[in-house]
């Protein structure tokens, strides 16, 4: 075939201006530029009640059967107060000091709210993957160590280039490699009992190493908040990924325990640690002001004295979580009245918070949470 003309080429490449002009050539989502936000931090607590959350500490549970607390006193002068406002700050004084005045929250039932899980099984895998891949999905019947079959937020943001390599979760338990399909993506997942590896390691990797040797193996598959959280702290200082994911699980296991002594030190720990991050990160330049923090939680537990250390298919009210979002694209409406949400709108609502689109790459991934990213100026 002989070579096309010049005047051929021309009018060749001006039909596909016109063409691409028109919208007709498909394009992948452009990530919004109008977005100040540049990273974003994940937080969860593992099976962390609402009624807390909201509430504060319940005091019918401040019992030796009921919560098997050993000191009734000393736990009622540490968070027990007058007003169900002053008990949950005296619980989470960062998340009632901080979060609620410059974020929004959502799931109280008091201002006819609600936050829930859709997936049916109220158990942990089930609402990983929906919070992560923004839908429960049927498949997902166990909490066994086995590969999603879904796509997570965070893989998708590890696959585009401005996130490559910059992406990482540190969790209590061991399960998370599986939930986010480490072995086929490569996803930098710190998980259980597993020694940080990460070579060099630095001093604090060393010290945190020999602190997962030393502590007793209380749970076979779950390891100390205090474990997840420093192994983080040393891989934000050392490498500043832009998406970085933090998974308490001791107010989990200590529920299940019927510790509720534990299980409120364990949130109110949690709470400490989330505001020594955030100091951290208003004091780095790579994440001063430009940085969105989100908290949540997998699923909800009972809401009685009998039933509040489980959770499950079979325990009503359990589906009901909680769900912030702080950072400078979100306006600071507090606690969120009058809405319905769901567990799966923290997928999408975490790419938002980057001017990504998971949507468009995961169609069934429900959508953001409303108004939690300011839009941008006309």
């Amino acid at each position: 075939m002989p070579p096309l003309s010049p005047r051929f080429k021309c009018r060749s490449g001006l039909v596909w201006l016109l063409i691409a002009a028109a919208g007709l050539v498909p394009r992948t989502a452009a990530a919004d530029t109008s977005i100040k936000t540049r990273n974003v931090v994940i937080v969860t607590l593992d099976g962390f009640r609402w009624q807390e959350f909201f509430g504060g500490a319940e005091e019918g549970l401040i019992d030796p059967d009921v919560g098997g607390v050993r000191d009734r006193d000393t736990l009622r002068r540490r968070y027990v107060r007058e007003s169900t406002e002053a008990k949950r700050e005296a619980l989470l004084p960062f998340i009632w000091g901080t979060v609620a005045r410059q974020g929004q929250i959502f799931g109280d039932p008091s201002r006819q709210s609600s936050a829930v899980c859709t997936n049916g099984l109220k158990f942990s895998y089930p609402g990983y993957n929906e919070l992560f891949c923004g839908f429960g999905d049927e498949r997902i019947t166990s909490n066994d160590k086995r590969d999603n079959h879904n796509l997570s937020v965070l893989e998708f943001l590890d696959g585009r280039p401005p996130f490559r390599g910059r992406v990482a979760a540190f969790c209590t338990w061991g399960v998370f490699p599986f939930i986010f399909r480490q072995g086929r993506n490569g996803l930098r997942v710190q998980a259980g009992w597993t020694p940080i590896v990460d070579e060099p390691l630095t001093d604090q990797q060393r010290s945190t190493n020999e602190l997962i040797a030393a502590l007793p193996r209380y749970w076979p598959d779950n390891t100390f908040d205090v474990v997840a959280w420093r192994a983080a702290r040393e891989h934000l200082l050392r490498h500043h990924p832009r998406v970085l994911y933090i998974s308490f699980g001791e107010t989990d296991e200590w529920g299940h325990g019927r510790r509720y002594d534990l299980y409120l030190d364990a949130a109110h720990q949690a709470d400490r640690m989330i505001q020594e991050l955030w100091q951290m990160l208003a004091e780095l330049p790579e994440y001063r002001e430009s940085t969105a923090l989100v908290l949540s939680t997998d699923h909800g537990r009972g809401g009685t004295r009998g039933n509040w250390t489980d959770h499950g298919q079979q325990v009503s009210g359990a589906e009901h979580i909680w769900i912030a979002v702080m950072g400078p694209d979100t306006p600071p409406l507090g606690v969120r009245g009058n809405a319905a949400v769901t567990q799966g709108q923290v997928a999408a609502t975490i790419a938002q918070l980057l001017g990504e689109d998971f949507n468009a790459t995961n169609p069934r991934a429900a959508t953001p949470l409303p108004d939690v990213v300011r839009p941008a100026p006309r």
